[in-house]
């Protein structure tokens, strides 16, 4: 767990349009499943964690997402005019992260097994690795659409293609992040660099992961809820 991550960022700016109607009116991140918002779910497994300094960026529908969070001591990142894509995201949210690595969370997924942050925090090591993704292996996947994302050689570094899913969590340092060009990119252009670098890593989720992405997965969200109570 040496030099394990400060804060947090939660990336919920996104448009949520393949959630259809749901997200006509409110931001995805406050959808409901088991009959709390999606990122509710998210920050149970933050404030089960070590004690995290929390970030969120906001785009979309701001607001109502501002006024939940606010009270849950979670800083707030606001993109405007334009939407930053995941690493633009992380980029104008650094100030607000401070120093060193940080973990990052995508806010539409739901997990049955350990803690995805406790995982990765003891896995890291910053001497080898300048990124470390949670991965999925897609038996472990419930409403995953399509293929995997990732292999993992025999030490866990990653490269494109595979039968992984990208889970959504991670830990990053941010000096790649930081001096990228381009104000919008996503991540992917990050960890492209880091794996050409031989510093892209993946640890293996030993549970159940389900994809909150669609209207679908909301249902199987809740079953697979309902299956780890018991």
């Amino acid at each position: 767990m040496t030099g394990a991550p400060e804060a947090i960022m939660l990336f919920a700016a996104g448009f949520g349009t393949r959630m259809g109607a749901l997200t006509q009116t409110r931001p995805k991140p406050l959808i409901e499943v088991a009959g709390r918002p999606l990122i509710d779910h998210a920050l149970d497994l933050v404030d089960a964690s070590r004690p995290l300094r929390k970030v969120a960026n906001l785009h979309y529908l701001p607001e109502p997402l501002a006024e939940h969070l606010a009270p849950k001591g979670v800083a707030l990142s606001r993109e405007a005019p334009d939407i930053l894509d995941t690493g633009g995201g992380l980029k104008a949210a650094l100030p607000l992260l401070g120093e060193g690595p940080v973990f990052t969370m995508n806010t539409d997924a739901i997990w049955s097994g350990p803690n995805p942050l406790g995982l990765l925090a003891e896995a890291w090591d910053p001497e080898r690795m300048d990124a470390l993704l949670i991965c999925v292996p897609l038996a472990g996947t419930v409403g995953r659409k399509g293929g995997g994302d990732f292999a993992l050689d025999a030490e866990g570094r990653i490269r494109r293609g595979g039968d992984f899913v990208y889970g959504g969590v991670q830990i990053i340092k941010t000096a790649e992040v930081a001096r990228y060009p381009d104000k919008v990119f996503s991540l992917n252009a990050i960890w492209d660099i880091l794996a050409g670098n031989g510093r892209l890593f993946g640890a293996v989720y030993p549970g159940r992961w389900c994809d909150v992405g669609h209207p679908e997965g909301i249902g199987m969200a809740e079953s697979l809820l309902q299956e780890t109570d018991v």
